[in-house]
């Protein structure tokens, strides 16, 4: 039999070298010269541990095919199948037809260009890589159908059967098709990393998402798919172990995708991607798209990037914590958070994306034109901020009526917290390990309290504010939540630009505020997880010490007045002109704060610089402070900033804001309901490093109990 193949690399190649050890009449035709004039000279050689042979091999540049073809092969990439089938249509002899041995969706394609009745269809899965010109390397066998794009099987399929390795007939070829194209996605995921494909399926941090990504594409299939060489449909968990068995037993170790990506430095067929729905083969898509424009390279944590997407649509956005998802964003190729998924509140500048404020109006307003620095210090130390996260409107104290709140992922019954309570949820839900967050008088650390994770508002001063949404300027900060200390340290030093590391030097010396601890307002279910990691300090050998805290109980009546009086000048201008931009809860209190006159401002500022002596006295002779984060846990709903709950959520950690001192939210435990209660340990203004020490190693002791 005769057959011209269009595309002469690894699967085309492969089928070709057997046709013509079997006697058939083969023609190749590639674009690539130096493959072609190999093949002229010293035949198609086939390696590997399937077979080991070469063929005398006659070879054309697509300018010098012939006419008259009976059966064009063409297997070539999808992105080339339109150009592929342009090439042969003309050239059919009267009763010649097209096989397609190609990969992706693309029948349609061929059918309009040669015709649906000049069309069958195959479905290749066995392992094959072009190693140089007129090498292939053939890595193993597994499952070839030939079949029309629809109906039973005919002669001329019967016919191609027989002839072609390995081939078998099907009256169900898009079956075949459709689960190729679910695991085919996988494969492309492998690709972004330099793992093999064995490795990448096997490592239990990416099964959700290679899961989720099949399903995906098997939810569009428009027949039904059929299982092959251990990948079933109906068996996707089990499908996983056996795909790495078959995959590990393959001298092929990694994808054609990879080869193009990381060797050939070629276009990939990623475009047969653009046909599917679905956000994770659109964000698939664009980790691809970004390594062939030199953007990024194939290397693990790009596969960790998008697994952070897969868990920021599983389990971010039923917690209302999403915002917007960046793809593939752009970061350095080193640095010492390399491929670290980062999550930014959405008040933070990025270039790009609106500033949205936690208000409908700005959400769909213009796009941030530059990074703020702490985005452009992220990206310098080649993080991947890669995800907004919702906050309460304008981080004070409610959210939009418009917008949902962040639920908590210990249990979406209960609140995330706020502001920062998509970050907090993000970081709580697994999602990423870090989150940057702001704080004006708790809105990190209430969050963290809430949501199980550590949270931290540095130093007044530490991290720069510009381009981040002003709230009240002499009170707000930027700081990071995290899964843990290590991660909040790390995060921590890059936007701050400065080491955060400390040594502890013999026992602690730990100061209890007792009179936040016996405040009536605390539950004692949060009194007691507090009093017993006080315990567990205490066991462990640390000095444990009484502290009154009344100096700080005092700079909650300057708070006030600072937060209405300094918010009013940030929003008083558009709240007059446009009062409807706001949600209620959030002009009730912008309204509140246009009676605070200037006279009581400067009353509250100079009571504020009176009382910093007190409070920094209160660390003479201790090394840290202790105390509870929020009096209660987790409520149903946040309670604006403006209510009588609002100003008691607040009442422990809005002093640090005003003093301009470092202060931690840390896990320490659950209530018998199960929810999280955190404890606030405080230091010195610029005495970061040393919180942070102290904090991991409290943190090291609850955790041990």
């Amino acid at each position: 039999m005769r057959f011209t193949i269009i595309g002469s690399g690894a699967i085309g190649g492969t089928v070709g070298a057997y046709l013509v050890r079997d006697g058939h009449d083969v023609l190749f035709c590639d674009t690539d010269s130096d493959h072609v004039t190999a093949m002229n000279t010293g035949g198609l050689h086939i390696e590997g541990p399937v077979d080991e042979f070469t063929v005398p091999a006659r070879a054309v540049l697509p300018e010098d095919l012939p006419d008259g073809l009976e059966r064009a092969i063409i297997a070539v990439k999808s992105h080339h199948t339109r150009s592929a089938a342009e090439l042969v249509k003309d050239r059919l002899a009267p009763d010649g037809y097209v096989l397609s041995l190609q990969n992706g969706l693309t029948m349609d394609v061929l059918e309009e260009v040669v015709g649906a009745d000049r069309l069958v269809v195959g479905f290749v899965n066995f392992g094959a890589d072009y190693m140089a010109p007129g090498r292939i390397l053939h890595g193993n066998v597994a499952t070839f159908r030939v079949g029309e794009p629809e109906g039973p099987v005919t002669p001329r399929v019967k016919e191609l059967a027989e002839v072609l390795p390995w081939a078998q007939a099907t009256d169900n070829i898009a079956g075949y098709r459709w689960a190729k194209e679910a695991y085919g996605a996988m494969l492309f995921a492998t690709a972004v990393s330099d793992l093999s494909i064995a490795d990448a399926l096997d490592d239990p941090a990416y099964r959700p998402l290679m899961l989720g990504l099949a399903r995906e594409v098997l939810a569009q299939a428009p027949v039904t798919p059929l299982p092959f060489d251990g990948f079933d449909p109906d068996d996707l968990e089990g499908s996983i172990e056996r795909l790495v068995a078959f995959n590990r037993a393959s001298a092929k170790s990694h994808s054609g995708v990879y080869r193009d990506l990381a060797i050939r430095k070629r276009p990939t067929e990623i475009g047969d991607m653009d046909s599917l729905t679905g956000p994770l083969t659109g964000y698939l898509a664009g980790l691809i798209r970004a390594i062939e424009r030199g953007e990024r390279v194939c290397e693990r944590v790009n596969l960790d990037l998008f697994a952070a997407y897969e868990r920021a649509e599983r389990l971010g956005k039923p917690l209302n914590a999403v915002v917007g998802l960046l793809q593939a964003p752009k970061r350095a190729a080193e640095g010492p958070l390399l491929g670290t998924p980062v999550a930014v509140k959405d008040m933070i500048d990025i270039a790009g994306w609106p500033r949205g404020n936690g208000n409908p109006d700005d959400m769909a307003g213009p796009p941030a034109t530059a990074d703020a620095p702490v985005i452009e210090r992220l990206r310098e130390a080649a993080a991947d901020v890669f995800a907004t996260a919702s906050l309460l409107e304008y981080a004070a104290g409610a959210p939009h009526p418009d917008l949902p709140e962040a639920r908590n992922p210990v249990d979406p019954a209960f609140t995330a917290g706020g502001s920062s309570g998509g970050p907090a949820a993000l970081v709580g839900a697994g999602v990423c390990v870090a989150a940057l967050g702001t704080d004006t008088g708790g809105s990190i650390r209430i969050p963290a309290h809430y949501c199980d994770v550590v949270g931290i508002k540095p130093s007044a001063g530490l991290v720069p504010l510009d381009g981040v949404e002003p709230l009240a300027p002499t009170l707000d900060t930027v700081g990071v939540l995290a899964a843990d200390v290590p991660a909040a340290r790390r995060v921590l030093e890059v936007i701050a630009a400065t080491p955060l590391e400390a040594t502890l030097s013999g026992p602690l010396r730990v100061g209890v505020l007792v009179d936040q601890l016996d405040h009536p307002a605390v539950e004692p279910e949060v009194r007691a997880v507090i009093r017993n990691a006080v315990d567990v300090l205490r066991r462990a050998g640390h000095e444990v010490v009484d502290v009154d805290g009344a100096p700080l109980a005092a700079l909650n009546e300057v708070f006030g007045p600072i937060v209405l009086h300094e918010s009013w000048q940030v929003h008083g201008e558009r709240c007059l002109a446009d009062p409807g931009h706001y949600g209620t809860a959030t002009l009730r209190l912008l309204r509140e704060a246009a009676t605070m006159d200037d006279e009581t401002y400067q009353d509250a500022l100079r009571r504020r610089e009176e009382l910093i002596p007190a409070a920094a006295a209160l660390l003479d002779g201790v090394d840290v402070l202790l105390g509870p984060v929020v009096a209660f846990v987790a409520p149903e709903l946040t309670p604006p900033m403006d209510t009588e709950a609002g100003h008691l959520e607040g009442l422990f950690s809005a002093p640090y804001n005003v003093t301009g001192q470092p202060a931690l939210s840390l896990p320490a435990g659950h209530t018998p309901a199960g929810l999280p209660v955190g404890l606030q340990l405080a230091t010195s203004v610029g005495a970061d490093a040393a919180l942070l020490a102290i904090a991991e190693e409290v943190a090291a002791l609850v955790a041990a109990g």
